[in-house]
């Protein structure tokens, strides 16, 4: 049994397949379908392919995997019916014999009902497992956006949230959320990364041209790094492609943090394997990226607000000041009309008498 992602072909189940082909079958990077294999074939829109001796077939000169099924499987006459789902490839159903012994057209029409059945469920599966993440993604941004709300101004909390629920819904090994001041970047919340590569993401550092923070700096939706070794090799003057290469990261991807176009940060996700990120998890990261950008502003708001309160409360202070110093001079002066006034009463009480 093996699916298809649009481009290549991978095994997914076997049964009596020896055990050298299943090393094949399971290490082996997939190769491209080739002209007028059997796979190809598949793809360009045939429902059956029936090859009666695989080991003159051109996919067996082509293909290490054919040659393998045929060298160590023994593998001769074949057949593979496709897995379609209103018209969309989801594989291949596939089997073989060890002798040149054509499957007859009952045989072959039971293969395809045993297709059938694989579809129903791999639809079933996908649906629940769509269900299953939908709802993993709702909980998990509701708990960021309450996490915003019990902590307003403080954004450790909520960076700690936000990386944690990053991490267990898009498969992430160690990542980071980083924020970009006066031209340097540094990394203010970590998941999974400790020692000298932490102390180097902490450091404020300039992005030099070219890297994944100058090319999101440069207006690039997502940067998306299939393999960080291939990124240090090509970069012997960036340190934290080094040292991401020598803690063994491969596939690295940088969600930015945006407010009005600007960059405010971004997000890091890596992963110890090749393994592109889905436009699902890309979706998903972009989304709590969000959630940090509305955390940020919230702090920012607040921060204001409180300096405000504070500029207000020292001038209340000031004006209480300085009424009440009024108040004194005012009681000053009357104390003094007074005495004025009972001097000159006196005076007058003299002269009349």
């Amino acid at each position: 049994m093996n699916t298809y992602d649009g481009e290549r072909f991978r095994t997914v189940a076997f049964r009596g397949v020896p055990p050298a082909v299943e090393k094949v079958l399971l290490t082996s990077v997939p190769p491209q379908p080739g002209p007028g294999s059997p796979p190809m074939r598949i793809v360009d829109g045939e429902s059956v392919v029936h090859v009666d001796d695989l080991a003159i077939s051109e996919g067996y000169r082509d293909d290490l995997r054919w040659r393998a099924l045929v060298d160590l499987g023994g593998a001769r006459s074949y057949v593979t019916v496709a897995l379609r789902k209103n018209h969309r490839l989801l594989g291949t159903f596939a089997a073989y014999r060890r002798e040149v012994r054509p499957f007859t057209e009952k045989q072959i029409a039971l293969f395809q009902n045993f297709a059938a059945q694989a579809v129903t469920a791999m639809e079933n599966a996908r649906l629940i497992t769509e269900t299953r993440e939908a709802l993993e993604q709702q909980t998990a941004t509701a708990e960021v956006l309450q996490v915003i709300n019990s902590s307003p101004g403080d954004v450790a909390p909520v960076f700690d949230a936000i990386l944690e629920n990053a991490h267990r819904l898009c498969g992430i090994a160690l990542g980071e959320l980083e924020l970009y001041e006066d031209g340097k970047v540094r990394a203010v919340a970590m998941r999974g990364v400790s020692g000298s590569f932490a102390e180097l993401l902490r450091q404020p550092f300039v992005p030099p041209p070219g890297s994944p923070p100058a090319r999101l700096l440069a207006g690039e939706r997502i940067v998306q790094i299939t393999d960080v070794s291939e990124l240090a090799r090509e970069r012997p003057d960036d340190p934290r492609a080094q040292t991401g290469a020598q803690y063994g990261l491969r596939t690295a991807l940088f969600v930015p943090l945006c407010k009005d176009e600007t960059l405010l940060g971004y997000i890091t996700g890596y992963r110890r394997e090749v393994r592109l990120f889905s436009e699902k998890e890309i979706a998903l990261l972009e989304n709590f990226a969000a959630q940090a950008v509305i955390a940020m502003e919230n702090a920012r708001l607040l921060g204001e607000l409180r300096q405000r309160t504070d500029e207000v409360g020292e001038l209340n202070r000031d004006l209480e000041a300085r009424v009440a110093e009024q108040v004194d001079e005012l009681g000053r002066v009357g104390r003094l009309k007074y005495v004025f006034s009972r001097a000159a009463a006196c005076r007058t009480d003299r002269l009349a008498g």
